[in-house]
């Protein structure tokens, strides 16, 4: 896993091991960290350019919420997620987000929506850069900012754990080939749709924006179990 890729993230105010586990979650949905292999602390931390421990307390942090499990002696191994897993998490996240973008759509502040702006684009330049671990960590901030609208703490969490828990396999070769700006450029289109007042138009372009990277996932030549990509889309979860 590229340092540089790390490095940058650890900028904001918050804690460092939130930080670190934040973006160790984005490098795993990634791809960056692959299924059953075990990475340790020290060589992560030396990614960073940081200390070995912030970087140890937040795979703890990962390890309680099923993404590693600790190696003794070694460090922590990247736990699989089956295909079943991942079609319920994609499930359970459109139940959720669908009817919830409806509801901010007709009583949020559209001052509050169009802060989420820079967000959006932010997305969008990570996508175009290929910068996998920035994009995903902005996709994560947008999406939640955007449900705390709802005011609901306890819905928020969820999703934050259900995308925790997901991987979005097949991601590397999507940015290569210039198909994930699409999907990136549909933050701003989503915003666009709320503004309007639209309830109904918003939750069809929620709907749409969570299906779309399953589809181009099928695309990819790079998904695991297929040697052509296949058409397999149930291992893609939405982002």
């Amino acid at each position: 896993m590229a340092g540089q890729h790390l490095k940058h993230l650890i900028t904001s105010q918050e804690r460092l091991r939130d930080q670190v586990a934040n973006a160790l979650r984005a490098a795993l949905i990634a791809g960056e960290l692959q299924p059953g292999a075990v990475y340790s602390a020290p060589a992560l931390a030396a990614d960073f350019g940081i200390s070995a421990t912030p970087v140890r307390e937040a795979m703890l942090d990962l390890a309680r919420e099923g993404l590693v499990e600790p190696v003794r002696n070694k460090g922590f191994r990247i736990t699989e997620v089956s295909e079943r897993d991942l079609d319920q998490y994609t499930e359970l996240r459109a139940l959720i987000e669908v009817p919830t973008i409806g509801a901010i759509t007709r009583s949020a502040d559209r001052r509050r929506l169009e802060e989420l702006r820079p967000v959006a684009e932010e997305i969008v330049t990570s996508a175009r850069d290929h910068d996998l671990i920035r994009y995903l960590d902005a996709d994560r901030r947008f999406h939640l900012s955007l449900l705390a609208l709802s005011g609901n703490d306890r819905l928020v969490e969820t999703v934050g754990d259900l995308r925790k828990r997901a991987r979005l396999y097949g991601l590397t070769a999507l940015a290569e080939r210039g198909l994930l700006v699409a999907s990136a450029q549909e933050h701003h289109e989503l915003l666009d749709t709320m503004l309007t007042g639209d309830a109904a138009a918003a939750e069809a372009c929620m709907a749409r924006h969570l299906g779309h990277v399953r589809s181009l996932w099928a695309e990819s030549e790079t998904g695991p179990g297929s040697e052509s990509g296949g058409d397999d889309v149930s291992r893609a979860p939405v982002r």
